[in-house]
């Protein structure tokens, strides 16, 4: 006899005479399969509480919202446990349960959004439904089913279309929803239903019940604003282009002093629903904090929009990095002062941008900011102009020659990264000033007050030389006009 060993390794045969084979310990390679399995599953349980750990630690008003929708379905539940309210609902109290799952949000504009929207849309197709239902009821038996078939048709086909409409869709596209659902449900109940009116008036009071328990407990509990976070994000964002645009500056001409994050731009990028959605749930919001009810919140998404147009073009000096053809040293050492300028420049602009939109104050420095940018994007393109007339670098064959070779000399392939790359910045400075349009048209509709004092930032290399350079430039001016 000779025993043979499977590939898994778990059972064991033995053959016998008549050619066939036995198993042995089928029961351990049985437990053993279970083991494996149940220990795959407990550290899958384990991994998946590890991932929600994190998710509470990095922000724990995640999990204090989870305690918020508990507390405001318990409330709620007392309904169902406490007669006089249970009967005062008249059995309906699953509808408070049920608006309480639906309209309850992370923030408090998008709780009051959908809370709104529920009320205003079941008020309304209630109020529609009673109409149809009166119509009918005087037309008579005959056409009854007629009119309601026919009023659901034309309401909902309506309501629907109107949910493509982007101002509809932005602020009532939930309320929409609700509306064709509960026209539906009362044009409908109202043919088989006799005291239609009561039905319909006590889920509409435990709707109401549901949405002003959902507001109060978001309100008052650990409110988390939808402008505040957008006001955040806009602010945010701002500080990773400007450090994004450093760091791919620094890169290119500098590999060694690279230590900006080069991907923080990719955020920007990727934060436009988010805007978008913020902004709409921020103009339901009431006054709070350093925002009046009226604050311009569509100005964001602009700004935002403005960012991202300046994010592409970063995202496009990454591919001239990481390009296999890369223009020679000395072409790069030419231009290297220019391009890191500009990008010091363009970098204090979305700084003091970032500052005024954080601090809702105007500053004048801004203005100084801009104009050294133009100089720093006019020595650059004079940078460029002279690239026709730049010598090979000493380290050619024939060094007796080489001052009087120009750089056509060398392949178009190798300088075009080079330009490119200079090009780019220039038009990153370009589309700085749409980010600088709409920051500035946000202070005037916000009405930011004016700084008392305008200091330029320390930590930014000569800027105040720069600033005051610049003023002392504009009274010699006054003192030449004068004369």
């Amino acid at each position: 006899m000779a025993q043979e060993k499977k590939a898994s390794g778990v059972e064991w045969r033995i053959n016998v005479e008549d050619g066939s084979s036995k198993i042995l310990v089928q029961e351990a390679g049985l437990a053993a399969r279970a083991w494996l399995g149940l220990k795959g599953l407990v550290l899958k349980v384990g991994k998946f509480l590890q991932k929600a750990y994190d998710v509470g630690a990095n922000d724990p008003r995640k999990a204090v919202h989870g305690l918020k929708v508990g507390m405001a379905l318990t409330v709620v539940s007392l309904f169902y446990y406490m007669r006089p309210l249970y009967e005062g609902v008249g059995g309906n109290a699953m509808w408070a349960i049920m608006t309480v799952v639906v309209v309850f949000e992370n923030t408090v504009g998008a709780t009051i959004s959908k809370s709104l929207n529920r009320v205003f849309g079941t008020c309304l197709a209630a109020l529609l439904a009673f109409s149809v239902h009166w119509v009918a009821c005087k037309a008579g038996e005959k056409f009854e089913p007629w009119i309601v078939g026919a009023s659901v048709f034309l309401l909902a086909s309506a309501t629907t279309f109107s949910r493509f409409i982007p101002s509809v869709k932005q602020l009532f596209d939930y309320g929409a929803m609700i509306f064709i659902l509960t026209f539906s449900l009362v044009a409908f109940s109202g043919y088989r239903v006799d005291e239609l009116f009561e039905l319909a008036h006590q889920r509409l009071a435990t709707i109401i019940i549901g949405t002003s328990l959902c507001i109060l407990v978001s309100m008052l509990i650990w409110p988390i604003w939808a402008g505040q976070e957008l006001f955040a994000l806009i602010n945010g964002n701002m500080d990773k282009l400007a450090n994004s645009l450093e760091g791919y500056v620094a890169e290119y001409f500098n590999p060694d002093d690279s230590n900006k994050n080069l991907l923080a731009y990719k955020c920007i990028l990727n934060s436009k629903a988010s805007e978008e959605s913020m902004a709409n749930f921020a103009r339901w919001e009431p006054a709070h904090g350093c925002f009046s009810f009226k604050h311009p919140w569509k100005q964001y998404p602009k700004i935002g929009a403005a960012m991202r147009s300046c994010a592409y073009c970063i995202e496009a000096l990454g591919s001239c990095i990481d390009s296999e053809n890369q223009a020679p040293e000395f072409i790069k050492k030419h231009l290297s002062t220019a391009c890191l300028r500009v990008s010091s420049t363009s970098s204090s602009v979305i700084r003091e941008l970032a500052e005024i939109i954080k601090s809702m104050k105007r500053s004048s420095n801004v203005d100084f900011f801009i104009e050294e940018m133009n100089i720093a994007v006019e020595e650059l393109q004079e940078a460029l102009k002279s690239l026709s007339k730049l010598p090979n670098p000493p380290e050619s064959k024939n060094t007796e020659t080489a001052a009087s070779v120009a750089i056509e000399t060398v392949p178009l392939v190798e300088v075009m990264p080079a330009v490119t790359f200079a090009s780019l910045m220039i038009e990153i400075s370009a589309r700085i000033k749409g980010i600088v349009k709409a920051v500035k048209e946000l202070a005037k509709v916000a009405e930011f007050k004016v700084a008392v004092e305008n200091k330029c930032k320390e930590n930014q290399p000569n800027n105040g030389l720069v600033v005051q350079g610049l003023r002392k430039d504009e009274e010699a001016m006054k003192v030449l006009q004068r004369v």
